[in-house]
């Protein structure tokens, strides 16, 4: 796929890692659509990217009708749909033993609901409409791409339940991809390990440079604009499919 070709619906893609791929994909060419639940933010994305060029609609990513209602406009606003990018997630920390008690349930579910329910629901409402594409390069008609976590594989104490739902992503690229891999689309997961977000940035000076000395090498921060190089990386090369890349600096995550 050509960058330029991409449209991409992008969830989580008013902030963070979603808007710098909105970012990236728009700088080359392409055109978003952004779910998110932020409205103020959507707008304010928007006037960035620019009303040719991108579009909001509040999303709830656990709704299933208004999720298929909003892919079906917004591949109206796109003039097709070929990408779903899935970046809407919630971090639900949390002990299950905690000093209030056992967790409840609701917040497990609530992480799971989002997470890993929130990007099946919008990645196969994207590849209904995906696999009536024409076919390009490969025979390629559509791309998706979800986010999950290092976590997925070192979650840290109080992480059971984020950590549960990125690794139901990565569960489910393998045999996502392989049973649409007859309509030509492929399927990918990006682990990002620990990137700078708001809540990075307001910490003390001495805190971010310790969580950067954690990292072998380079020893900074993940920035949003290292994953949506990624993105774009497996968005021009047809032969990534069905795999899950780390995207940490080599890093592993301690117990806590």
């Amino acid at each position: 796929m050509q960058l330029s070709n991409a449209r991409a619906v992008i969830t989580g893609g008013v902030s963070g890692l979603g808007l710098a791929v909105a970012q990236y994909l728009v700088a080359n060419g392409g055109k978003v659509a952004l779910f998110d639940v932020n409205a103020d933010k959507g707008a304010s994305a928007v006037a960035e990217l620019g009303e040719g060029n991108a579009r909001f609609w509040s999303t709830d990513v656990t709704d299933e009708a208004a999720v298929v209602a909003n892919v079906n406009e917004a591949k109206e606003f796109l003039g097709g749909l070929n990408v779903v990018m899935n970046c809407a997630g919630i971090l639900g920390a949390g002990r299950v033993l905690g000093k209030e008690g056992a967790m409840p349930l609701a917040n497990f579910r609530n992480t799971v609901l989002v997470n890993l329910v929130g990007s099946f629901n919008v990645a196969k409402a994207g590849a209904a409409l995906m696999q009536t594409n024409e076919t390009g390069t490969d025979g390629e008609r559509g791309v998706i791409i979800n986010t999950a976590s290092v976590a997925a594989y070192e979650g840290q104490i109080g992480q059971a339940a984020y950590s549960a739902s990125k690794g139901g992503v990565v569960g489910m690229t393998l045999p996502m991809a392989r049973e649409l891999s007859r309509f030509g689309i492929r399927v990918m997961t990006i682990a990002p390990g620990v990137f700078w977000t708001p809540m990075v940035d307001s910490m003390p000076p001495q805190v971010q440079e310790s969580l950067a000395a954690t990292i072998p090498f380079p020893s900074r921060l993940g920035k949003p604009e290292d994953f949506a190089a990624l993105v774009g990386t497996i968005l021009t090369n047809t032969y990534l499919n069905g795999e899950t890349i780390r995207l940490d600096g080599a890093t592993r995550l301690t117990a806590k």
